[in-house]
């Protein structure tokens, strides 16, 4: 990565990338606002063969290491390299970035997915959990 952090380990990222999604999880007004909705997302940093599921259920957010087998959303990136600058710059859209599925479950993944950009830039300048364990 270029940002002057070090080289994360894709066990490093994979730990800081679940902590942030747990953060989302815990926004109460991101719950609420998607209170009644069900989707599957997948996500993909491709150089890295790293693939995550994210379940939206009901306004909970779970997160699965495994990759789901039929995701009504697949969020992917060519490169982790590329995932990280888009974390940390202003970018609205990382270069490579591709989202494919219905316009609706896309709208609602592109939610998630800026909801999870925020509690993830967070995570890489802090990244410790509850217990004050360092994450990387």
């Amino acid at each position: 990565m270029t940002s002057g952090r070090p080289e994360l380990s894709k066990r490093a990222a994979r730990r800081l990338i679940q902590r942030a999604f747990v953060l989302v999880g815990r926004e109460r007004a991101v719950r609420q606002h998607w209170r009644e909705a069900e989707l599957t997302t997948l996500w993909v940093l491709g150089d890295w063969d790293l693939e995550w599921t994210i379940v939206l259920h009901r306004g909970k957010l779970e997160f699965d290491r495994r990759p789901t087998r039929k995701p009504d959303v697949t969020l992917s990136w060519p490169t982790a390299e590329g995932f990280f600058q888009w974390i940390e710059s202003n970018l609205q859209v990382a270069e490579g970035f591709t989202i494919e599925g219905t316009p609706e479950s896309c709208r609602l993944a592109e939610v998630i997915c800026r909801a999870f950009r925020t509690k993830m830039g967070q995570v890489l300048h802090f990244p410790f959990d509850d217990d004050g364990v360092r994450l990387a």
